[in-house]
C-alpha cells in the first residue's frame, strides 16, 4: 500500500498530507452539489476490503460500487494511500471506550487488546494495513489518548507509554494474522482444528523420537494448556502485560 492507485491521474503524488487530510474541512464545490461524501467513499472501501480483501480496494472498484466515474472520486480522495488512512481511522471508531479508566491499568489494557482483536477479526485486512499507516486520524487519537490515561498509573513516561501501546498493537495484529491464516489453512484442508492439532502432535513426537531434541521432548511430555483460540490469546496477552508491569516497577 505504498503507492497510489494505478488509476490515479498523472500529477498525483504518493504520500499523505495529514494537515490537508484531517484539519481541512470538505468544502463544497461550485456548481452542482457533490454527489458523494468522503465518509461514503470510505465506508464503501471498507465494505469492499471486508468482503474481498485489501487488494480489491481500488479507486475504480469503489467508484463502480458507488455508481460513479473513477476520476470523480479524486476530488474527494486524492490517492489510494489517503483512502487507506481514511479506512484505518474509520474502523478505529469501532472501539468501545469507557468514559474514564478504572484505575486498574492491567485490566484496562487487556480490555483494549480484546477490543483490538475483535476489530481486526471483523476487518481482516486491518493487520496488514497498519504498517503502511502514515498518520493518525481523529478516531485513532481518541484511542491513543485513552491508552495514555489508562497507563498513567504505571509510572512510565509518555514516550514509554506510546511505545508500549505500539508494542501491544503489534502483538495483537501479528496474532490475529496468525489466527486468520490458521483458519484459512484449516478450511482449505477440510479438517477440524482438533484433527490438525493431533496430526501436528504426532509428527513432532515422531520427529523427537528420531532426533536429539531433549528440551523439545520434555516440552511435549508436559501437560498442554487450553488450545482454544481465545485461551491462547489470553495467555500470550498476559505475558505481554506482565512484561510491561516489570518495566513499570
Amino acid at each position: 500500500m505504498a503507492r497510489t492507485d494505478s488509476a490515479a491521474p498523472s500529477g498525483t503524488h504518493a504520500g499523505v498530507d495529514p494537515e490537508a487530510l484531517w484539519l481541512a474541512t470538505e468544502r463544497p464545490r461550485r456548481g452542482r452539489p457533490p454527489a458523494h461524501t468522503r465518509a461514503e467513499i470510505t465506508a464503501t472501501a471498507v465494505a469492499i476490503a471486508d468482503a474481498e480483501g485489501l487488494a480489491a480496494v481500488t479507486m475504480r472498484a469503489v467508484a463502480a460500487r458507488l455508481g460513479a466515474g473513477t476520476m470523480s472520486l479524486y476530488s474527494y480522495v486524492p490517492n489510494k494511500e489517503t483512502l487507506l488512512e481514511l479506512m484505518i481511522d474509520e474502523v478505529s471508531g469501532d472501539h468501545r471506550l469507557p468514559t474514564t479508566p478504572t484505575g486498574d491499568w492491567r485490566s484496562d489494557l487487556r480490555r483494549i487488546a480484546h477490543e483490538q482483536r475483535t476489530i481486526m477479526r471483523r476487518h481482516p485486512w486491518l493487520p496488514a494495513a497498519l504498517p503502511a499507516r502514515q498518520t493518525l486520524g481523529p478516531n485513532t487519537l481518541v484511542v491513543l489518548d485513552h491508552v495514555l490515561a489508562v497507563m498513567t498509573p504505571t509510572g512510565l513516561d509518555a514516550q514509554a507509554r506510546l511505545e508500549t501501546f505500539s508494542l501491544l498493537t503489534g502483538f495483537v495484529a501479528s496474532h490475529v494474522s496468525y489466527e486468520l491464516a490458521q483458519e484459512r489453512a484449516i478450511e482449505e484442508a477440510g479438517r477440524t482444528p482438533g484433527e490438525i492439532l493431533d496430526a501436528q502432535t504426532r509428527y513432532l513426537r515422531a520427529a523427537v523420537a528420531r532426533g536429539n531434541h531433549a528440551h523439545l521432548a520434555r516440552a511435549l511430555a508436559a501437560p498442554g494448556g487450553d488450545q482454544n483460540p481465545q485461551a491462547v490469546f489470553d495467555r500470550l496477552l498476559d505475558r505481554v502485560i506482565n512484561g510491561i508491569a516489570l518495566e513499570s516497577e
